[in-house]
């Protein structure tokens, strides 16, 4: 008998493979909560990867958008503990849907290939992910945001 763990997507995958007896297990384990976040990045291989980064930091999505007015539409709808916004979305600015979270007083972090530079001026006192960015870049500021949040 073997056991093989792997991870897809936040849930653990436990087999247990029995050679030769056609009984194969699949058991999953939720991960613990460590917080619900709304995802909007237009580009859906780095919105995969950096929803693959907050589940191994033990968050759950709540959410994801690849285009304005869907994340509108989430934003308006979905309970989520902290929002990853990435500035431009489709050649449009991400400007009215941080209104929104903002309006609901939840937390937000942009994320921006342009730098400080790139954000929306009203917002450019807001914390920012320079693209591409590491798991504990990720970490660090989803930290530092949450600890700064008055929800």
């Amino acid at each position: 008998m073997l056991l093989y763990t792997f991870t897809l997507r936040g849930l653990a995958f436990f087999a247990i493979l029995r050679s030769g007896t056609g009984k194969d297990t699949i058991m999953t384990a939720a991960r613990p909560p460590g917080g619900s976040v709304f995802l909007v990045e237009d580009e859906v291989m780095i919105r995969m990867m950096v929803a693959d980064m907050l589940e191994e930091l033990g968050y759950s999505i709540a959410a994801e958008a690849g285009e304005i007015n869907e994340a509108i539409r989430l934003a308006q709808n979905t309970e989520f503990d902290l929002a990853i916004l990435d500035v431009n979305v489709n050649g449009k600015v991400i400007s009215p849907v941080a209104e929104l979270i903002q309006a609901r007083n939840r937390p937000f972090i942009f994320a921006t290939g342009y730098g400080s530079s790139g954000l929306p001026e009203e917002y450019r006192d807001r914390p920012a992910l320079q693209k591409p960015f590491q798991l504990e870049t990720l970490a660090r500021l989803i930290d530092s945001t949450l600890k700064g949040a008055t929800v």
